[in-house]
């Protein structure tokens, strides 16, 4: 069992015909998962390696009956791919798109309130399910092998060397999730660790995290309360001066509470295992794991 995505998913490429969206797209499709239709305005009829173009979300859906969506809209219409995805009563859209302005993702969380849809991102590397051979993402699947461990992250690098590692160790992942790095995401850890708890195919939770935010500790205090599967963390930017953006736009030190080594420190205080080498990942939770 996987989480947000399995082989049920109908998954719809929004942005097909550009040249990202056509490519992954493949690339999803040549992994397992079952892409329906891909939809760019004006380009209806067309198709892309076999997958029918349309106009509309809302067309796609009721000709093919897609439930997810992966957007690959540049940022200036990527709220609006959004907004039609979520009317389109999809339970899952993945929006790859990196910098969509903060306050227009304000509108998008307030707009979706109510709603069914699950949106992870943006700027996110998506979600893949190696047990499930379903992706709806960027990450190379090479990294990843089927398995028990459920892996979040905010860095979408640090997710594939995450993977890898675990892989390399025999611990395949149940599913691996992007949430994406900046300031207002579609989705938070605690979404995520929620339904990794749930699950009764994840049996370990791994965590990479970042500076700048609050959302690793709130996932460390959820998994305290109400979690007993065993979870570790890994925390990116120990060496980040404050005041300096770090590569993510949410990924800035604005106090003593959002260091590395504060998030590290209230991972440890709820009982999981924090990691302070990122080239230790796999081997400290194989280590603990296996003891």
């Amino acid at each position: 069992m996987s989480i947000l995505l399995n082989t049920q998913t109908k998954l719809l490429v929004q942005g097909i015909t550009g040249a990202e969206g056509s490519n992954h797209a493949k690339l999803c499709k040549a992994f397992g998962t079952n892409v329906v239709a891909g939809v760019t305005p004006g380009r209806a009829g067309q198709e892309v390696d076999g997958i029918p173009v349309f106009n509309y979300v809302a067309d796609a859906v009721a000709k093919t009956g897609a439930n997810a969506s992966i957007i690959f809209v540049p940022a200036a219409f990527a709220t609006d791919a959004i907004y039609e995805a979520v009317d389109a009563g999809l339970d899952l859209v993945v929006c790859i798109t990196d910098g969509l302005p903060t306050i227009d993702m304000v509108s998008v969380r307030r707009y979706m309130r109510g709603s069914k849809t699950v949106l992870i991102g943006p700027n996110c590397p998506g979600v893949i399910a190696p047990p499930e051979k379903a992706k709806a993402g960027i990450m190379p699947s090479s990294s990843f092998t089927p398995g028990r461990v459920g892996l979040v992250s905010r860095s979408g690098t640090l997710l594939y060397e995450a993977g890898a590692q675990l892989s390399a160790q025999g611990l395949g992942q149940s599913t691996a999730v992007g949430i994406g790095g900046d300031p207002v995401p579609g989705t938070s850890f605690i979404d995520i660790l929620r339904r990794f708890n749930a699950d009764p195919d994840t049996d370990s939770i791994v965590i990479i995290g970042e500076i700048g935010g609050t959302g690793e500790q709130e996932g460390a205090e959820y998994l305290k309360a109400e979690c007993k599967k065993p979870f570790f963390a890994f925390i990116a930017g120990a060496s980040a001066p404050p005041g300096r953006r770090m590569g993510h736009a949410g990924a800035i030190i604005s106090g003593a509470d959002v260091t590395a080594d504060a998030k590290l420190k209230a991972v440890e205080r709820a009982g999981g295992t924090a990691i302070r080498n990122p080239a230790e990942i796999g081997k400290v939770v194989a280590a603990a794991l296996k003891t």
